[in-house]
C-alpha cells in the first residue's frame, strides 16, 4: 500500500463522519413551526405592557414632581386667565405687592403694580378647582354615612 490509497481511504472515511454530523446536526436543529396569532398576541401584550409603564410613569411624575409643593416661598400665584393659545395675564404676590404680569411670546412683561388689597383672604383650594371636593372631605363625608 502506498501513501496515497490511505490516504484517499482516511479522507473519505472523515469526509462521510463530517456529512453524517452536519446532517444530524441540520435535522435536531429544525425550527418549529411559528404561529402567526400567537405571535400576534405576544406583540400586542408587549406593547400593553409598555404603554402601562409608561402611563404609571408619567402618573408619578405628576404626582410628586417637586413643582407641586404646597409650600411657594416668597413668591405665590394669585390667580390668571388666558387670553389666547400663547398669551396670559398672571397676578403674583411678593411680600405685600401684587404684580400684574403679561406673560406671551417667550417673555413676561409686568403691566401694574398695586399693594395687596386689604381683607384679601385666598379661596380655599376645592373651590379654585370648580367647586370638586377633594378626596379627604369626600373620603370623611363617606365614612360618617356608614357610621351613621
Amino acid at each position: 500500500m502506498n501513501f496515497r490509497s490511505i490516504f484517499r481511504k482516511r479522507t473519505c472515511v472523515v469526509v462521510a463522519l463530517i456529512a453524517l454530523t452536519t446532517t444530524a446536526v441540520h435535522a435536531a436543529v429544525e425550527p418549529a413551526p411559528v404561529s402567526t396569532s400567537s405571535a400576534l398576541l405576544q406583540g400586542l401584550l408587549g406593547l400593553g405592557m409598555v404603554l402601562v409603564a409608561l402611563a404609571a410613569f408619567f402618573w408619578f411624575l405628576r404626582r410628586f414632581s417637586p413643582g407641586q409643593s404646597v409650600a411657594q416661598g416668597a413668591v405665590k400665584v394669585v390667580g390668571g386667565v388666558m387670553l389666547g393659545p400663547r398669551e396670559r395675564l398672571v397676578v403674583v404676590e411678593v411680600g405685600d405687592t401684587w404684580l400684574l404680569l403679561g406673560v406671551g411670546g417667550g417673555q413676561v412683561n409686568t403691566l401694574h403694580t398695586l399693594p395687596r388689597p386689604e381683607g384679601y383672604t385666598p379661596a380655599a383650594p376645592h373651590l379654585q378647582t370648580g367647586g370638586l371636593p377633594d378626596f379627604a372631605d369626600k373620603l370623611k363625608a363617606l365614612l360618617s354615612k356608614r357610621q351613621a
